[in-house]
């Protein structure tokens, strides 16, 4: 059946501005038929007024981490929480409501929020000491736990650290309950998923299957996927009858283990199941490297030292990220790596070359992640390179922007998530959240490109309001341009013809109100392969 759409605002996300507007289109099965003004001719079965309403391209969220997003939409929040007082009575709060439970899982909590950033078990002890309590920060590279969670975890001063983490220490030598990097990835995140149940995962990926769609997002990028995910979304497969809600690509977290064959056999591992073709809804597309950590722990690898003197060694030596980058762009995966400090993206850029100059050509497009501060040239170096610049609107707002500006404390800060440089190179820029790190919700991301200013708390003043990309733009790289860096910019991430159906419908048109709008404006409907997956209440 041809379904035609009339008297709507239609932004197809057209890279020619004379063909970015529209008022119809039309979708005929799982794909867009037409798009045009409302007197073209167009034969249809069934039409649908639009009443003036917005239509946008759906979004990709091209970095995310899905069951971890899943996971943090159970758990209990902590990011507006800005001083210890108020993360004490919440996790309080917690405990009393839950007095059965055998654990707290907490997300989100900002450094800046805790005396000095230096955040104790001690601390939560004072509210929660009777059960292991463990608190992912807000970027997601450090976990703060109580005593009971050391004891549960087995950490004691004779644990060694592991490569490319910290467990932070007093001067006698004790854990004090923050684990940096790896060593809150392989302590507190591997005994979370030792405890896990296949049940608790299968309600992690439903709420995300529920909450993107009900965001106006059509597809993702997983950026950490395991075979738990794996395992968790093929049974969402079976469970839906072989098709999803929205389209998952997927990159395999690939963990140093410190041993190149070992490290290796991982690269294998994700060649195989990019090969196995089995669902158009999930495939995995390339692997991830993390080769640093945050700017607002002091764990991003830096070229020039914090302003406390410090900083990080790449938690990926070159010596051992050299043979995973070439094996895997030799076996035709996409590369992504995790680059937040100039020399991280530095050294991902000299492994790419490396693997150009040892595989020759082949089609390919990497990409970096991230890229809070990069040295002047990266984004010309990475255009030349055909090196997608994968970045997250939402990790700049100004509410929690203060410590990551603290930490760095020069003039570094004048060049913080600098999109329009990776325009103006040329670059592929691709706009996602990198939730669970940030809110998930499209329209709060492309206000915060479009303005600088804060999603979180609006009595916030914008910050390098400079670095705010237009409308259109910001749009531009939440759909089209996210949809590409996966390969897919020639079948979706466009209102075109003989582009995937996946549209999305507004309440509020913020090209008409302004910015401020995206934050009031509702998705009134979700269509992904030409089948409504949401529609709000009333609609």
């Amino acid at each position: 059946m041809i379904t035609r759409y009339l008297n709507g605002h239609v932004f197809t996300a057209d890279p020619d501005p004379a063909a970015a507007w529209a008022e119809a289109f039309a979708i005929d099965g799982e794909t867009i038929a037409f798009v045009g003004s409302n007197d073209d001719a167009f034969h249809a079965d069934e039409t649908i007024d639009l009443q003036g309403r917005l239509v946008l391209p759906g979004f990709t969220d091209a970095h995310t981490h899905l069951l971890m997003m899943g996971a943090a939409l159970g758990q209990v929040p902590l990011t507006a929480s800005r001083s210890l007082e108020e993360i004490q009575q919440i996790l309080r709060a917690a405990r009393e409501s839950r007095p059965d439970a055998a654990v707290i899982r907490g997300r989100g909590w900002l450094f800046d929020s805790v005396p000095d950033g230096a955040p104790v078990a001690a601390m939560i002890d004072a509210v929660v000491a009777d059960i292991p309590v463990y608190l992912d920060a807000n970027d997601y590279h450090s976990c703060w736990v109580n005593t009971a969670a050391l004891t549960e975890l087995g950490i004691d001063r004779d644990t060694p650290d592991p490569i490319g983490g910290h467990i932070q220490r007093d001067a006698a030598g004790d854990a004090t309950g923050l684990l940096l990097e790896t060593a809150a990835t392989q302590f507190a995140w591997a005994h979370r998923d030792a405890t896990t149940t296949d049940a608790d995962r299968d309600a992690d990926i439903e709420r995300v299957l529920s909450a993107y769609p009900a965001a106006g997002v059509t597809g993702v990028v997983d950026m950490a996927f395991d075979e738990f995910g794996l395992a968790a979304l093929r049974r969402a497969l079976e469970r839906r009858g072989g098709e999803l809600p929205i389209r998952i690509a997927a990159h395999w977290i690939i963990v140093n283990t410190g041993d190149d064959a070992e490290n290796l056999a991982q690269v294998a591992r994700a060649a195989e199941l990019a090969r196995d073709a089995s669902s158009p809804w999930l495939r995995v597309v390339g692997i991830k490297l993390v080769l640093d950590g945050v700017i607002d722990a002091c764990t991003a690898a830096m070229r020039h030292p914090y302003a406390d003197g410090s900083n990080a060694a790449p938690i990926w030596p070159v010596e051992l990220l050299n043979p995973v980058v070439a094996a895997a762009d030799a076996a035709g995966l996409q590369v992504a790596q995790h680059a937040i400090g100039d020399h991280a993206s530095e050294i991902a850029l000299d492994a790419i070359e490396n693997a150009i100059a040892l595989n020759g050509e082949l089609p390919r497009r990497h990409r970096i992640e991230h890229l809070e501060y990069a040295a002047p040239g990266t984004a010309e170096r990475m255009a030349r390179l055909g090196v997608t610049a994968s970045m997250q609107p939402v990790h700049s707002d100004p509410a929690i922007f203060a410590n990551w500006a603290e930490m760095l404390g020069d003039e570094r800060v004048e060049r913080a998530f600098a999109w329009p440089e990776y325009e103006a190179a040329g670059a592929l820029l691709a706009f996602s959240t990198d939730a669970p790190t940030a809110p998930h919700e499209a329209l709060a991301n492309m206000y915060v490109a479009s303005t600088r200013a804060s999603a979180l708390d609006r009595s916030v003043a914008a910050v390098h309001p400079q670095f705010a990309l237009p409308l259109t733009a910001a749009i531009g790289h939440g759909t089209r341009d996210a949809a590409a860096s996966v390969g897919d910019g020639a079948w979706r991430g466009r209102i075109a013809p003989g582009y995937a159906a996946d549209v999305v419908v507004l309440d509020t048109d913020p090209f008409v109100e302004g910015e401020a709008a995206l934050l009031e404006a509702r998705v009134v409907e979700t269509i992904v392969a030409g089948r409504v997956r949401h529609r709000a209440d009333g609609h």
